[in-house]
């Protein structure tokens, strides 16, 4: 039943208008849509109090991703506590309330960008699979904004439970969306770019949201 109770409230969450892109606000793109998620889904991971008995533990480690690719990623570390291999060459911003805490986005193509978000939990939320399994939660996210699922993955790396899932977005673009919970909050990377520029910076983004590690060790 917690399951059911966790999709219940993820649908309530879901009818508000933080994932609705309403008559007054056209401004709001679906890439900023799926940005918003993780803190829709806090709510609704608060709402919970442990992840249903029924879903299947991942036990597997796989290793954190180290590469630099050449020199295209380049190792940054946050004084809030935690690590990730960002895009060499890249405009950095600090957070914005409300949308996100670092950003990096390409100096040609604005399209293009990383994005690191955070957002507090309940202490007894200590893992993503609250939200229930990876397909279903990729199949609501996708929904919500007709947007095409491409895949949805899960991976333990460190102790920590990631989530990751692929969107082809109905308006030309593409976005990678990878959560996990660790130290009370709820994290999400969204890393976006056009759909056809999206083959040349697949492996790219894999790499940058598979180096993500919200703690320092």
């Amino acid at each position: 039943m917690a399951r059911l109770s966790l999709l219940v409230a993820v649908a309530a969450v879901s009818s508000t208008a933080a994932f609705s892109v309403s008559e007054n606000n056209n401004a709001v793109s679906r890439r900023e849509t799926f940005g918003k998620a993780a803190s829709l889904i806090a709510g609704a991971a608060s709402i919970v109090a442990s992840p249903a008995s029924s879903l299947a533990e991942v036990t597997d480690e796989t290793p954190k991703v180290t590469t630099r690719m050449g020199g295209l990623l380049e190792k940054y570390q946050d004084s809030r506590g935690w690590t990730i291999l960002a895009p060499s060459g890249w405009n950095s911003f600090d957070g914005e309330v409300g949308a996100y805490d670092k950003k990096w986005q390409d100096l040609v193509s604005q399209t293009d960008n990383v994005k690191i978000s955070s957002t507090p939990v309940k202490s007894t939320t200590t893992s993503v699979d609250i939200l229930g399994p990876v397909e279903d939660v990729g199949k609501s996210l996708a929904s919500k904004r007709s947007a095409k699922l491409i895949a949805a993955l899960e991976r333990q790396t460190d102790g920590i439970l990631f989530y990751t899932f692929d969107f082809a977005l109905d308006d030309g673009t593409h976005q990678l969306l990878q959560l996990c919970v660790n130290k009370g909050k709820i994290w999400s990377v969204d890393a976006n770019t056009l759909e056809k520029s999206y083959a040349k910076k697949k492996d790219l983004y894999y790499n940058i949201l598979g180096s993500f590690m919200p703690k320092l060790n």
